[in-house]
């Protein structure tokens, strides 16, 4: 049993290799990215929509980590700025010690300095001068790299917040194309529900024949009952010799000439019998 199925993976792997030699992968891309474009123009445009604000979204986090950052460096840059105004202002005051000390060594040939009621040797004044100057030069050059420091800092602090205002600005870009498309596919739809060619098959129209067909129904109900007459009950009301029906029969028969013409056939009726 393993010997073949050791003979079938050989056999998968020849055929394989058959496939690659002879460019067949192409055709296998080639339907693969056919396929996957259909795939992409049979998905609804507004689920495609809904899709792409999860993903106007998902930027959210990003941003918000991004702003962390730059109030995090923010607050760095500005505790490495008191730091350096700090060491600025004490070189300040340390070099005017030294030009002081400096000062006194050579303009007196004295032997004693008394200095905050304490006095000290020439050659004490002239150690600490030299241990204050040497002092002095290195805390100048760490102020300066801790000058250059801050401003490097500054400058991708400042990059980093021109990075973050795109960033808001390209999501706040995204949100108003995405309420665009929104919007013109709103108007297609309407323009689609007003064109009464699309709507032969759908259920609009299949209510519209419904309604129609009820209307016909009842317009058949409304004339059969308008053919059926009134209603008639067993005690006469009305007289039915009323005056109208009397003036017609004399308007209809004219009442003189037909008096006279009944008596003339009365005569002649009577004067045949006599014969």
């Amino acid at each position: 049993m393993c010997k073949k199925f050791i003979g079938l993976g050989v056999l998968v792997a020849v055929a394989a290799v058959g496939l690659l030699s002879t460019g067949a992968m192409s055709y296998v891309r080639t339907g693969y990215n056919t396929a996957s474009a259909a795939v992409k123009e049979s998905v609804p445009i507004d689920w495609e929509i809904k899709r792409a604000r999860d993903m106007i979204k998902s930027l959210k986090p990003e941003i918000d980590k991004s702003r962390a950052l730059v109030a995090r460096e923010e607050v760095q840059v500005a505790r490495l700025a008191k730091e350096v105004q700090a060491k600025e202002e004490m070189l300040v005051q340390s070099q005017k010690d030294i030009l002081r000390l400096k000062g006194d060594l050579e303009g007196t040939t004295s032997t004693r300095f008394v200095y905050a009621g304490r006095t000290y040797t020439a050659q004490q004044v002239r150690d600490d001068l030299e241990s204050r100057f040497d002092q002095f030069k290195v805390a100048e050059e760490t102020t300066h790299k801790l000058s250059q420091v801050l401003l490097a800092r500054k400058k991708n602090l400042e990059a980093a917040r021109r990075k973050l205002d795109g960033m808001q600005s390209a999501k706040r870009q995204l949100e108003v194309e995405i309420e665009n498309l929104q919007a013109r596919l709103t108007m297609v739809e309407v323009a689609q529900t007003n064109n009464p060619v699309d709507l032969d098959d759908s259920h609009l129209s299949q209510t519209r024949d419904l309604l129609d067909q009820l209307a016909i129904r009842i317009e058949m109900q409304e004339t059969m009952h308008s053919t059926e007459g009134g209603l008639v009950g067993n005690i006469q009301l009305d007289d039915p010799k009323s005056p109208e029906l009397l003036n017609e029969i004399a308007n209809y028969f004219d009442g003189t000439s037909s008096k006279s013409e009944i008596e003339g056939n009365s005569e002649v009726l009577l004067s045949s019998s006599d014969d």
